[in-house]
């Protein structure tokens, strides 16, 4: 059986009449790849449309340095036993304490969760969880870089996303790479870089609890990445990238400045642009909006407490005998400043406040930390002893000025950040002025006090109203008083739970 292709002349006209009434029919113009493109990001909401910008920038220094990154190689085989030994528990030791300081993610979560209301628990517990994993991505991809990374006295140039060379754990004169910095410590790039991104993430998780339920929750994870990959990093270059506050001799060993002093500051500038919670000041007056679960704050108070002693002992990035020194008087400095901040609240406030033994201690644990490699123990009790003081006198502040904190962040960490730099230059056996040290470290202090904070409100204050007029920072009014569990994340923490449904008034339970 054969199949024969007809070309005969009688089916030329039907092919030319096919074609023909196609060439008639009315034509659809093709959009080129940037017409649907750009069709596709107008559909976009102005939430989405404000990320495309950083996404953008993260993908192409990926595609810098997706060539340049290599595996870490094996250590030198001319490392005796010893030297490996030390790397080993070096290593081992930063990697341990670089987990305990991450950890604090839940403490500051279970903290900002009790002592707000249980209409907004979810949103707050969502903001804890997601901040760590910005962190990471923005701190690997721009912040380690301008932080670590050789550059001039005020920023990095180079490192972005690990990128370049570098021989660690080599360290001194030995170490050949980009992150000149970092050749104090012997311990592998990766424990650097692990230890670093637990301190970046715990700056974004600090300005969470003051800005706490009323931000829209995209403005707050779009403020976090540029808090994490820009602000703080730049303004730790000058504290211990290189910079020229470290070249000065400013102290800061733990980051009563660096890390603290920056959260609470980006903290302060949120609250203020948000403006205070529904209900929270009547006829120009404060009024209390309880928090819903103090027993969950008081575990967030313990888990940081434990967690402590990683973020300070852990600054020595060295398994060496200073470790158990700084951890004592890292102990002496939280237990002071919950002594002190009780006493003050059953003399000031006439009860001894759950929420201020809560703040002193933690604020006793900030006040100590810059310093707390160079402290006498009772240096740390007077420096802790103070920090709690100080605490319960800056809540009150805050709130007859209207800057409403629902967790008391900008008392803890800004000020007692700022009391604790400062008490270097008071209290530190070699160079502080109760010590015969003189004015000088004490001068210098200062300047890294006001440098700091003048370069991360000015940041801050562009990021803060930057989204303001693109976006809106703060929820409306309905959805604030509805709560951001349902508003912002169609769930409750609590459901199927009894609701105490007084104080309305005051902005919901």
């Amino acid at each position: 059986m054969t199949f024969k292709l007809n070309f005969s002349q009688n089916s030329k006209p039907k092919y030319r009449r096919r074609r023909s009434s196609l060439r008639n029919a009315p034509q659809r113009p093709e959009n080129s790849i940037f017409e649907k493109l750009s069709s596709a990001i107008g559909k976009l909401t102005p939430s989405w449309k404000a990320c495309i910008p950083l996404a953008s920038i993260i993908m192409l220094l990926s595609a810098y340095s997706a060539v340049a990154q290599a595996p870490p190689g094996d250590l030198p085989e001319t490392l005796t036993d010893t030297e490996e030994l030390r790397i080993g528990l070096d290593t081992m030791w930063v990697v341990i304490a670089s987990i305990l300081v991450i950890f604090m993610n839940a403490g500051f979560a279970m903290l900002e969760t009790g002592f707000c209301r249980q209409k907004n628990a979810v949103n707050i517990l969502a903001k804890n969880l997601i901040v760590f994993a910005l962190a990471t991505v923005a701190f690997w991809a721009i912040g380690f870089g301008l932080m670590f990374g050789d550059g001039n006295p005020f920023i990095g140039f180079s490192g972005f996303f690990l990128a370049g060379p570098d021989n660690s754990p080599a360290m001194g004169e030995a170490y050949a790479g980009v992150f000149d910095s970092l050749n104090w410590t012997g311990v592998p790039l990766a424990a650097k870089f692990l230890f670093q991104v637990a301190f970046a993430g715990t700056a974004a998780t600090i300005v969470s609890g003051a800005v706490a339920e009323r931000i829209k929750f995209v403005d707050f994870l779009i403020f976090s990445l540029l808090l994490v990959g820009i602000a703080y990093p730049l303004t730790g270059h000058w504290v211990w990238g290189g910079g020229w506050l470290s070249t000065l001799g400013f102290i800061d060993f733990a980051g009563c400045t660096a890390v603290h002093s920056v959260g609470g500051w980006a903290a302060l500038m949120g609250a203020a642009f948000l403006g205070p919670r529904l209900g929270r000041y009547q006829d120009g007056r404060p009024v209390a909006l309880p928090g819903h679960n103090m027993s969950i704050a008081t575990l967030g108070c313990l888990i940081l407490w434990v967690c402590w002693f990683g973020f300070n002992p852990g600054s020595t990035m060295a398994a060496n005998h200073t470790i158990a020194h700084i951890a004592v008087v890292t102990n002496i400095g939280g237990a002071m400043g919950a002594i002190s901040a009780t006493i003050v609240a059953w003399m000031y406030l006439g009860k001894p406040d759950l929420s201020m033994i809560i703040n002193g201690i933690l604020a006793g644990l900030v006040a100590v930390t810059a310093g707390c490699n160079g402290y006498s123990l009772f240096g740390a009790a007077i420096i802790g002893t103070i920090g709690g003081i100080l605490v319960v006198f800056a809540v009150t502040f805050f709130d007859n000025i209207q800057i409403d904190d629902p967790v008391g962040a900008t008392s803890v960490h800004l000020v007692n950040g700022v009391w604790g730099t400062i008490a270097v230059g008071l209290f530190n056996v070699e160079k502080g002025l109760f010590y015969g040290g003189g004015l000088s470290q004490l001068g210098i202090q200062l300047l890294g006090v006001v440098s700091v904070g003048g370069m991360t409100v000015l940041l801050s204050t562009i990021f803060w109203l930057v989204l303001k007029s693109l976006l809106g920072i703060r929820v409306t009014e309905d959805e604030e008083l509805k709560g951001l569990d349902i508003a912002e994340h169609g769930m409750e923490a609590y459901s199927g739970f009894l609701k105490d449904n007084r104080g309305m008034a005051g902005g919901g339970p």
